[in-house]
């Protein structure tokens, strides 16, 4: 297999995944090394030059970059964009070595196989083809973003930022996430915030003297459990049901100081048609009267079929000539499609893999997907 400085082209979209999946690119919230999704984007940027495609680097934040490849056939032509993000979670405890791409009975294994480099790797074997066809009724670019896995900041400053330019002729967004070939249109969103209790330090042997966080963290706990988590309640169809849950709690310095802090961090799912407005005002609500300070983590909107039906039309007949299930789903998890949508741009989550072989520890993609997917964009790309 190829090591992360080598810089030949690859021969088959199997070979890209295998380049693709020797690049550590752990999320460096996650201990990943840092430059590790930075050196992946330049081999892709040189790769595509390779090819004959131009490239962008978009800033996302202080020496990081997501990375644009494209083929402009014409200023006229409709752009229809794929995004794929290029970091992984941990590869620590995996059974399989993570890093060497292994191919054993029809599956491509190693971390980021099935999320989500195989959605890129095929998104990008595509778009090379496609530049040497006859026939081009697309501008065609391909966003590979950075830190999906965490903040989602590579997507935010995406939507944000050249996302914008491509609006006002824009067909779509194809977001590359494991679905096995699924259109899914519809996500739930997350709000996720800090809520802080503060206290007053003591030494332990004289405990009246200070006033432990901890203890009014208790009351915060139980205010949230018993008054906030059955009224979070609202469905949808299509998504499931909305959530809460408190997944983090933090406080205390050592065993013999009475603590002055303590935090929880809060992870709340929300179903379309809810908004992070409602939930700021039903959180405060509850724990009115509590000294309790919040920190927003972040907000990744919901996202709702009503935007991409077209793109899904567009998609329809492409799904139906490769033998697949044709009708939107929805899901209860997040992607970057949510900042896409909220941006405006119609965005479709499709990509090769089962969402549940992704962050195993043996993670793998059945090669018979990667070539199916490779057929799909190809073949969307192509259509008029």
């Amino acid at each position: 297999m190829n090591s992360p400085v080598q810089r030949a082209q690859p021969t088959s979209c199997e070979a890209l995944l295998a380049q693709m999946i020797s690049f550590e690119t752990v999320n460096p919230l996650f201990g990943g090394p840092v430059g590790g999704e930075e050196a992946l984007i330049a081999h892709l940027e040189t790769l595509a030059a390779g090819w004959g495609l131009q490239t962008r680097r978009m800033p996302v934040s202080s020496g990081r970059d997501n990375l644009l490849v494209s083929c402009e056939v014409s200023p006229d032509l409709p752009w229809l964009l794929f995004e794929s993000h290029v970091d992984t979670v941990s590869i620590a405890g995996m059974s399989i070595d993570p890093l060497q791409a292994k191919v054993e009975k029809g599956r491509l294994y190693g971390r980021g196989a099935c999320d989500t480099k195989g959605s890129g790797a095929a998104m990008f074997w595509a778009l090379q083809a496609y530049a040497r066809e006859a026939e081009r009724p697309h501008n065609v670019g391909l966003v590979f973003a950075l830190d999906e896995e965490a903040r989602m900041t590579g997507a935010q400053a995406f939507a944000a930022g050249a996302l914008q330019e491509f609006l006002p002729n824009l067909r779509g967004v194809i977001v590359g996430e494991p679905t096995l070939m699924r259109p899914v249109v519809a996500t739930n969103g997350v709000i996720r915030w800090k809520t802080i209790t503060r206290g007053r330090a003591a030494h332990s042997s004289m405990p009246a003297k200070g006033q432990s966080a901890i203890t009014k963290m208790l009351e915060v706990m139980a205010a949230i459990e018993s008054r906030y988590v059955p009224t979070v309640t609202a469905t949808n169809p299509m998504t499931g049901r909305a959530a809460l849950s408190v997944n983090v709690i933090r406080g205390g310095t050592q065993v013999n100081i009475i603590p002055d802090y303590c935090e929880i961090e809060c992870d709340r799912r929300t179903v379309p048609g809810e908004t992070a407005e409602q939930v700021w005002a039903e959180r405060d609500a509850v724990l009115a009267g509590l000294d309790v300070e919040h920190s927003d983590l972040y907000v990744v909107p919901s996202v709702d079929d009503a935007l991409s039906r077209e793109l899904l039309a567009q998609l329809q007949p492409v799904l139906a000539a490769n033998g697949l299930e044709t009708t939107g789903c929805g899901e209860p998890y997040v992607t970057d499609a949510s900042h896409f949508a909220g941006a405006g741009a119609p965005s479709i989550v499709i990509g090769p893999g089962d969402l549940a072989q992704a962050h195993t520890k043996d993670e793998w993609v059945e090669l018979a997907q990667l070539s199916l997917a490779v057929a799909v964009y190809a073949d969307l790309m192509k259509s008029a």
